[in-house]
């Protein structure tokens, strides 16, 4: 295994990077071997406040540079990405363990397409003017929030950190970002890169453990807007943390999404679409397929199809080329996998295929699980219910469309989903029906910078990528002119 990474890393303030006031440090180790790949700071409040203020005094500035101006240096961050793009996704393969051909193909460039289409989004902003009446005149402007906090999960750290960071330097706010105390490498990586780029302090960034450094960017008062992907569990403490100062929260968080099989489906792309929905990025997506629902006329047929599917994968090292499917990002991820197995089993589940963990040979020491699938499940159960967040999926059967779609709405989240037939009156009918903020059409996992992504339910709050996001980094300013001479006459 070849390690491209710096032996360590610090923190990144005021456009400086510097060693932690207290002195700490986290280890990065590749899930795939345990090999050591890096050490990072373990940032306390001090280094958090000193982020914030540096982002507050780079907010002076970066607040009054023009729409132009920005987009020019986000275009320049694109190429410097594509440019690099080779490392970086080394980097995220090796930090992360996910197959080096997932990086290369989807995670760097579609984040480098993020800081592009950003660009373009920002200069199309015109602002609005209506005349109230004859004599009145309203003008509706478009101004930054401030420093706005960012907290990345460690599933897609490079990924989501661009989904983040795009829309926000876009409309003119400055960061202060967080990675996973998990998966910091390729954020640090991108930030050598946004350094020759951005003036000093725009971006900062801090890593550390969730609890504290997350913690102190919640709290911290400098913080006037936060934006947060992860879990619904922590998303309810972020929800409280923002209500608490009054401050908007923008939060992507769990799915439980349904992806739906019809008779009349192009069976060779469901298939693969099935395998697509739970098995891309080893099944650690929050918009995974993991309920998958399949009319009742070919359940059998579609089940045994995918289990020959599943157990083609290709699983392997993260960084070989060939590798299909790489290992799960932590061992804590690797014990909730198996402990939901064991549960589906328990709550009658017939495990198709997989299920256990993988130890011989290169894979002793890594996180690696088989593709596995629940079969004949019920929509009741816990694994059909609760976010696995591994390549597990649950195969459910279903007689109707009005059964499905009633089926498909029993969750508390509502964040993608996907339905797979010809007739587009049915497609349609479905999509609309399913109580979710994403609902693909014989696709899955499909997520350019041009579509909006988010959730219905306790799957969040708010909208990512596409232009409206810079909705949820903009405040709204109305000037109201009276053309008037006259008087009102009211005193």
């Amino acid at each position: 295994m070849n390690n491209p990474a710096d032996t360590s890393y610090r923190l990144f303030i005021g456009g400086e990077w510097v060693d932690g006031i207290e002195g700490r440090t986290l280890e990065s180790r590749c899930p795939a071997n345990g090999e050591l790949l890096s050490t990072f700071v373990d940032a306390g409040a001090e280094d958090v406040d000193r982020a914030v203020q540096a982002a507050r005094k780079a907010y002076e500035n970066w607040k009054d540079v023009c729409a132009a101006d920005r987009a020019a240096m986000l275009m320049e961050i694109a190429a410097l990405i594509d440019a690099h793009g080779d490392h970086l996704a080394e980097i995220e393969s090796l930090d992360t363990g996910k197959a080096i051909r997932e990086p290369s193909w989807i995670d760097i460039p579609f984040g480098a397409d993020q800081f592009r289409y950003m660009a373009g989004a920002v200069r199309t902003e015109e602002g609005r003017a209506v005349m109230i009446d004859q004599t009145t005149l309203s003008l509706v402007l478009r101004e930054p929030i401030g420093v706005v906090g960012l907290i990345v999960p460690w599933n897609f750290p490079f990924a989501l950190a661009t989904w983040k960071l795009a829309p926000a330097l876009a409309a003119g706010n400055t960061v202060v970002i967080k990675p996973s105390s998990e998966t910091s490498l390729s954020l640090l990586e991108l930030t050598k890169l946004m350094e020759q780029v951005l003036p000093p302090g725009v971006v900062n960034v801090v890593t550390g453990r969730g609890s504290t450094t997350g913690g102190s960017v919640l709290t911290h008062e400098g913080i006037r807007k936060i934006s947060f992907t992860g879990s619904t569990e922590v998303g309810l403490t972020v929800a409280r943390a923002a209500a608490d100062r009054i401050i908007p929260a923008t939060l992507e968080l769990g799915g439980k999404s349904a992806n739906i099989f019809f008779p009349d489906c192009n069976w060779k792309k469901a298939v693969e679409g099935a395998a697509l929905g739970i098995l891309f990025n080893v099944g650690q997506v929050c918009c995974a397929g993991s309920r998958v629902f399949v009319h009742e006329d070919i359940y059998d047929r579609f089940l045994a199809d995918c289990v020959e599917a599943f157990e083609n994968v290709i699983l392997g090292m993260p960084w070989d080329i060939g590798t299909q499917m790489g290992c799960l990002a932590n061992e804590a991820q690797l014990k909730k996998v198996l402990e939901y197995v064991q549960i589906g089993r328990k709550e009658g589940a017939n495990v198709a295929c997989g299920g256990y963990r993988v130890t011989d040979g290169d894979f002793a020491k890594g996180f690696f699980v088989k593709p596995t699938i629940l079969a004949d499940v019920d929509n009741g159960m816990r694994v059909a219910r609760e976010e696995i967040f591994g390549p597990v999926v649950c195969f459910i059967k279903f007689k109707t469309e009005e059964d499905v779609i009633r089926m498909a709405n029993e969750s508390i989240y509502g964040l993608t989903g996907g339905v797979w037939t010809q007739d587009i009156n049915r497609a349609l009918r479905v999509s609309r029906a399913v109580e979710t903020g994403r609902m693909w059409v014989n696709c899955y996992n499909l997520l350019p910078a041009h579509a909006p992504f988010g959730g219905y339910k306790q799957s969040g709050i708010g909208r990512e990528n596409h232009i409206m996001v810079l909705d949820a980094y903009s405040q709204q300013k109305n000037i109201m002119i009276s053309l008037s001479e006259e008087l009102m006459g009211a005193y």
